[in-house]
């Protein structure tokens, strides 16, 4: 079931940026997520209520997650884009606190439709 609607999505060159949104309310645990043709899903960032943040190890340095609370709102901001992030990107959300939040945790309950993001070499 489509929960979480993303935006910010598109093309982009190597080395370009791009700021992903997603439009939710606040959770207990926020994340994202991308899954390229061919490939595994994979955890991309998460934060938690308390503000702490897990990143991928391939991303960290160039994406920051983030949320606005007065806007309802999670953000992703990517910068020095390279080729292989491309990928279909889905924001996810968890309510649990018992659950863990960082991006090998599976078993979020809500998601969005999914926003692509391509980088050119």
């Amino acid at each position: 079931q489509v929960q979480l609607v993303e935006s910010g999505g598109g093309s982009v060159k190597a080395g370009g940026s791009l700021r992903l949104s997603c439009a939710a309310s606040r959770y207990t645990c926020m994340g994202w997520f991308r899954q390229a043709p061919g490939k595994e899903r994979e955890g991309v960032a998460t934060i938690r209520n308390d503000g702490r943040t897990d990143y991928a190890e391939s991303v960290k340095g160039r994406f920051a997650i983030s949320k606005d609370n007065t806007k309802n709102t999670l953000y992703l901001e990517m910068i020095s884009l390279k080729p292989e992030d491309t990928a279909m990107y889905y924001c996810a959300a968890d309510w649990r606190d018992w659950r863990p939040c960082n991006v090998i945790a599976g078993g979020f309950p809500y998601w969005g439709q999914g926003t692509q993001v391509t980088v050119s070499s």
